[in-house]
C-alpha cells in the first residue's frame, strides 16, 4: 500500500513473526544481568529519582501500589511526572524521557500538544469543562469521526473504552437477540466483568480475572488469535445455546499486536461473525486514529457493525471512549425509535461526564490536526525506522528479542510473556505455563526499568509508540540509548 496516509507501508508476515515468538518462548530467559540492574537501582533510580520514590512512597499511605494506573507501577518504584510535552516527559528530578508509552497510544500528536492545549484553554474560559447539557463540540466530534470511520455512521462518547465495550455487547445482544459473546483470546477489551475474560494469554479463561465469580462468563467465551477453526466451532457450539450476538477483535491482533493476526484472518472474522448472525465489533482503542484515520478496518478494508473508540477521540482528555456504528446498530442507544420512526428496545447506557465540552474539543481538535499533519503516516515512517534500527541493534548483540511493528504500534519482545497460550486439555501443563509467564514478566520489568533510566519510557517494557512529534534524529538517539541496554543483557537463566 506504500503508506497513502496510513501508518502501515508493508504489511508485517504475521507467520513468520509468530515462528519468531514461538522460538523465543522455548529459549531461557534473557535479560539484564544482574550487575547491571543493581547499578541501575542504585545509582539511577536511588541517586537521581529521589523525589518520585519519596513521593510514590508517601502516596502508599492513601493510595493502593501508591499509584493510580496500571501503567505506572514500574520496577523499583513508581516515577512522579511532571511534564509532558511533545516527545518527552520530565519527572519531579528534572530527568528528561523521550514518550514511547504515549499515554498507552493514543497521544498521535505528541503530548500536551499546544494547538489542542489552546482550544481547551479558551473553552475553559467560556463554557467550563462540563455543564450536563449539550454542546456543538458533541456534534462536531461526532460528525468528524463519522466523515473519518465510514463504518461510523453514529457515535456516542462515552467515559472510557471499557464502558463502549460493555455497551457494545448489550446492542448486539439486542439488534441479534444472541445471548453470547466471543472474544480473541488475549485481548483486552475493558474491565467489565463479562469482558475480563481469555486476558493477556489466550486460553487463560478467567484464570486472571480475580473477584469476579465464574457464573459471570455463562455466555462469554474467546477464540485462538489467528485461527478461523477454532472460531467457527465456537460459532457453532453457540448456536445450540442461545446464539453468538457479537465476535470481538483487535484488527492488528490482541494485546496491540503481541500475538499478530494476518489480514486473510481480519476479513474471515468479519466473514463468519455476518455468517452466524453476530456483530463484528472491532476495537480500536489503540488503532483508531492511530494505524489510519479510518483506523485498521480501514487499513484492512473490513466493515465492522460497532466501533470501540478510547483515549484519543478526548485527545489524550479525560472522557475518553465511545463506541459507533451503523445507524440500525446505534439505534439502541437513541431515545427507543431507529431512523424510520420504528420502535426498538434501548440499551442501558450511562455517563454523568461522557461527552463534556472539554473532553470533546479536545477530540475534534485533535482528529484534526492529525489530519493536517498527516500525522498517522509520519508516526508510522517513525516506527519503521526505530524498528529496523532496534533489529539490527539485537542482531549485534546476538540476543534472542524479536522487534516488529504495526506502523507506529511497535513491538521489543525480550521474553515472549504473552505469547503463551494455555491448552485446556492438557491441563497439567497450566501451573507449568503460569510459573514461566510470572518469572518472564519479572525479567519484562527489569528490563524495562533499565530502558527508563536510559532516559526511555516504555508500556511494561516490550511496547513502544511512535507519534508525529518524532524526528529522526531524535529515533536514531532512541536507538542509541537502547543499545546501552541491550550491551547489558545476558542468559539470566
Amino acid at each position: 500500500m506504500a503508506y497513502n496516509g496510513f501508518a502501515i507501508d508493508e504489511y508485517l508476515d504475521a507467520e513468520a513473526v509468530n515462528k519468531q515468538l514461538d522460538e523465543l518462548i522455548k529459549k531461557p530467559i534473557y535479560g539484564v544481568l544482574p550487575e547491571p540492574l543493581k547499578d541501575y537501582e542504585e545509582n539511577y533510580f536511588e541517586k537521581k529519582c529521589a523525589k518520585s520514590k519519596a513521593m510514590t512512597s508517601e502516596a502508599k499511605g492513601v493510595i493502593p501500589g501508591g499509584v493510580q494506573h496500571n501503567l505506572a507501577f514500574n520496577h523499583p518504584f513508581p516515577l512522579a511526572i511532571e511534564k509532558a510535552e511533545g516527545a518527552y516527559m520530565y519527572d519531579v528530578d528534572g530527568n528528561k524521557y523521550y514518550d514511547l508509552l504515549q499515554a498507552g497510544g493514543p497521544t498521535m500528536i505528541g503530548s500536551n500538544d499546544p494547538v489542542v492545549r489552546d482550544a481547551v484553554i479558551d473553552l475553559l474560559k467560556t463554557c467550563g469543562p462540563s455543564t450536563g447539557l449539550f454542546h456543538e463540540y458533541e456534534y462536531k466530534l461526532a460528525k468528524k469521526i463519522s466523515e473519518c470511520v465510514p463504518s461510523v455512521e453514529m457515535f456516542r462518547m462515552l467515559g472510557s473504552g471499557t464502558e463502549a465495550c460493555m455497551v457494545a455487547a448489550r446492542i448486539a445482544r439486542l439488534k441479534t437477540g444472541h445471548k453470547n459473546i466471543l472474544k480473541m483470546g488475549g485481548a483486552y477489551h475493558g474491565w467489565s466483568d463479562q469482558m475480563a475474560y481469555g486476558i493477556r494469554i489466550p486460553g487463560t479463561k478467567g484464570l486472571q480475572s480475580r473477584g469476579i465469580p465464574n457464573f459471570v462468563f455463562r455466555h462469554t467465551d474467546e477464540f485462538f488469535p489467528g485461527d478461523l477453526e477454532d472460531l467457527e466451532r465456537k460459532l457453532k457450539k453457540n448456536k445450540l445455546d442461545g446464539g453468538t450476538a457479537a465476535v470481538f477483535i483487535e484488527a492488528i491482533g490482541p494485546e496491540s499486536g503481541t500475538t499478530p493476526v494476518t489480514k486473510a484472518f481480519v476479513r474471515g472474522c468479519e466473514r463468519l461473525a455476518h455468517e452466524y448472525g453476530a456483530l463484528l465489533v472491532c476495537d480500536e482503542v489503540v488503532t483508531g486514529f492511530r494505524i489510519g484515520l479510518s483506523g485498521a478496518q480501514g487499513y484492512f478494508g473490513i466493515d465492522p457493525d460497532l466501533t470501540i473508540f478510547g483515549k484519543v477521540i478526548a485527545g489524550g482528555y479525560p472522557g475518553a471512549g465511545g463506541v459507533g456504528g451503523h445507524k440500525d446498530c446505534m439505534a439502541h442507544l437513541g431515545a427507543g425509535l431507529d431512523a424510520s420512526g420504528k420502535k426498538v428496545k434501548k440499551a442501558l447506557c450511562g455517563g454523568t461526564v461522557a461527552a463534556t465540552p472539554i473532553s470533546c474539543i479536545a477530540g475534534y481538535t485533535a482528529i484534526c490536526e492529525i489530519e493536517k499533519r498527516n500525522a498517522c503516516e509520519v508516526a508510522g515512517r517513525m516506527g519503521d525506522r526505530l524498528t529496523k534500527g532496534l533489529q539490527e541493534r539485537v542482531k549485534k548483540y546476538n540476543l534472542p528479542f524479536v522487534v516488529y511493528n504495526q506502523g507506529s504500534v511497535c513491538h521489543l519482545d525480550s521474553v515472549g510473556t504473552m505469547h503463551y497460550a494455555i491448552d485446556w486439555s492438557k491441563p497439567w501443563q497450566i501451573p507449568g505455563i503460569l510459573k514461566q509467564t510470572d518469572a518472564r514478566q519479572i525479567e519484562m520489568q527489569h528490563i524495562g526499568a533499565a530502558y527508563m533510566a536510559e532516559g526511555l519510557v516504555t508500556l511494561a517494557g516490550n511496547r513502544l509508540y511512535t507519534s508525529a512529534a518524532y524526528t529522526e534524529e531524535m529515533i536514531d538517539d532512541v536507538i542509541e540509548r537502547f543499545d546501552r541496554v541491550f550491551a547489558k543483557c545476558g542468559k539470566i537463566k
